[in-house]
């Protein structure tokens, strides 16, 4: 805490901090850090075999199967989160299982499962994408407003 916050503390409150900084958890933050590394490192490597998978069997480019690939990924972290094997990696990885596709995938069906009992409208309909539905509509917009830089930059002879 800064000194001059420190400054309009109470004794009371002074005494309480010093206690909670002598008791408080120390976080293991590299180890976090490398599961969180290793896990993200192992979803993506799945992702990849999932892409080859569709190449050699489906006859898909590497440039197509990219999105069946999402798909499949999606569903299975969808399927996992409702098995509630995905929450125990979460647990695990932190930011490693979050960040990739399939965070999303979790993020969703996780809110479904969540409302399920306010029905399939008002309850998994409508808040099915309260955190995933942010991901989109800024994901869209930038992905807007990247496609317009180029273009311009491409007219204008940049690119």
């Amino acid at each position: 805490m800064a000194n001059n916050k420190k400054k309009t503390l109470t004794p009371v409150q002074q005494e309480y901090q010093e206690l909670q900084k002598q008791r408080e958890t120390k976080r293991p933050v590299v180890r976090n850090c490398v599961n969180a590394f290793l896990v993200g490192g192992l979803i993506c490597a799945i992702g990849q075999a999932i892409q080859y998978f569709y190449i050699f069997f489906f006859d898909f480019t590497e440039r197509t199967a990219g999105n069946p690939t999402a798909g499949t990924m999606i569903f299975i972290a969808m399927i996992l989160t409702g098995f509630g094997v995905y929450d125990r990696i979460a647990q695990f990885a932190g930011a490693g299982s979050a960040v990739p596709l399939t965070g999303f995938g979790n993020a969703v069906i996780s809110a479904a499962i969540e409302h399920r009992s306010e029905g399939f409208v008002l309850g998994v309909g409508g808040n099915m994408f309260k955190l995933a539905g942010s991901v989109i509509l800024f994901g869209v917009f930038s992905a807007f407003i990247v496609a317009t830089i180029k273009t311009l930059l491409t007219q204008w002879g940049g690119l």
